[in-house]
């Protein structure tokens, strides 16, 4: 029973985190509009984000054991319930830099934790991926949630109506805060001789194994693809396809239904196919879409009566590319997790996490950058190039984790 209580609160966790995170695509398009911010200007939302959760994750990781997985949450829910409600209260570009900045530290708290304490709730390696993909893939349907639950409070052109939002997430991170109180966590056996200073210089060592570097470059790649789309679909979707803001945010919550799709199908699949055979199919049915889509999107013409059901057909083509990579980031953090002790588990996620915000932040700048300067279609087809270099990088972790 108590197992049930810690995944339903790390599920709701992750729920609201997913909303979270994920609303930076939605923000760059509201501060471009309301707060007449440049696209470029706009582009270090996302470093707001990971810079912190690389920072923090690099830092405290592998102290997180002796502060506990349990306090670490319950910190890091009180910090974004905070910066939610400074987001109503005080409307700003600089207010969503702070908002962002204290969702990237409790973030890395959080997913630090939550990775953590799996290696502790679950008894075998099949069902560490298992409940890792559900786990990951009920994020995904947060991710969706928060694309209409946003559009449910924007309007077209200017105002502050969208950022009472902001109000339902600070009540969804204390009622979280009161789930995670009233359960008990499992503790992790520590070695009474470890000190912060070993167990962080213990850390960085595990960056000098070979199967762990070639993993952490392909976490890096994996997550610069994402949220270089992520972060932009909404905006291409305006500026690109001539879509109206709302509509803009609605249809991208396609590419976040595909994210979950994909990574609650991969659970199943996976019984079937080895994870590094589904990996390269993901990679190539990815570049396949990109390849096939993006030329439809040029010539658009705007239309002002355009609905949800009348937008260009690669509207509705180009969020699909989530379906395919999905699977991709579960599978390479579960394989790696699996082949550490647990011991090593929070000091390994601190560098998941450290690497996937180097990631995240770097796609996001890429690609406001070149969306600015080259056009929303040379962006995205610039995703090409970290796909293919994902695409040698993840067999090359396999090979190596097959020899060890």
């Amino acid at each position: 029973m108590q197992s049930i209580r810690i995944k339903a609160a790390l599920l709701l966790i992750y729920f609201i985190f997913a909303m979270l995170l994920n609303s930076v695509g939605i923000v760059i398009l509201q501060v471009i509009q309301n707060f007449q911010v440049s696209k470029e200007a706009a582009s270090v939302l996302e470093g707001f984000k990971d810079l912190p959760i690389a920072i923090v994750s690099f830092l405290v990781a592998s102290a997180l054991p002796k502060l506990g997985y349990k306090k670490a949450l319950q910190i890091a829910l009180l910090l974004i319930a905070g910066a939610s409600v400074l987001m109503p209260l005080f409307p700003s570009f600089d207010t969503s830099k702070l908002l962002f900045f204290c969702v990237g530290v409790a973030f890395a708290l959080t997913k630090v934790s939550v990775y953590a304490t799996l290696g502790l709730i679950t008894k075998s390696k099949a069902e560490h991926a298992s409940v890792l993909n559900f786990i990951e893939g009920f994020f995904m349907l947060g991710v969706l949630t928060a694309y209409w639950f946003f559009a449910a409070f924007m309007t077209e052109g200017t105002g502050n109506g969208w950022l009472d939002v902001y109000w339902y997430l600070a009540g969804l991170s204390l009622l979280a805060f009161a789930l995670v109180s009233s359960t008990d966590f499992p503790a992790l056996e520590l070695d009474p001789q470890s000190t912060g200073f070993n167990d962080f210089i213990a850390m960085l060592k595990l960056t000098a194994k070979p199967l762990v570097f070639v993993f952490v470059v392909s976490a890096f790649l994996y997550v610069l693809i994402e949220q270089g789309i992520g972060s932009w679909l909404p905006t291409f979707n305006n500026e690109v396809l001539h879509l109206p803001s709302q509509l803009s945010v609605q249809i991208t919550s396609i590419f976040a239904a595909s994210l979950a799709a994909g990574r609650l199908s991969a659970g199943f699949i996976l019984r079937f196919i080895p994870w590094h055979l589904l990996c390269n199919i993901c990679l190539l049915a990815m570049a396949a879409l990109v390849l096939l889509t993006l030329p439809l999107t040029h010539e658009i013409q705007p239309d002002p009566d355009v609905t949800l059901w009348t937008a260009p057909l690669s509207a509705y083509l180009l969020p699909l590319i989530g379906f395919f990579m999905a699977p991709i980031y579960p599978m390479l953090n579960s394989a790696i997790l699996t082949s550490l002790p647990q011991q090593q588990h929070a000091a390994m996620t601190g560098l998941i996490v450290v690497f996937s915000a180097l990631g995240g932040t770097t796609g996001s700048i890429v690609t406001g950058h070149s969306f600015a300067a080259l056009g929303g279609q040379t962006a995205f087809y610039l995703t090409l190039l970290p796909l293919t270099l994902l695409l040698l990088s993840s067999n090359s972790f396999h090979k190596l984790k097959a020899a060890a």
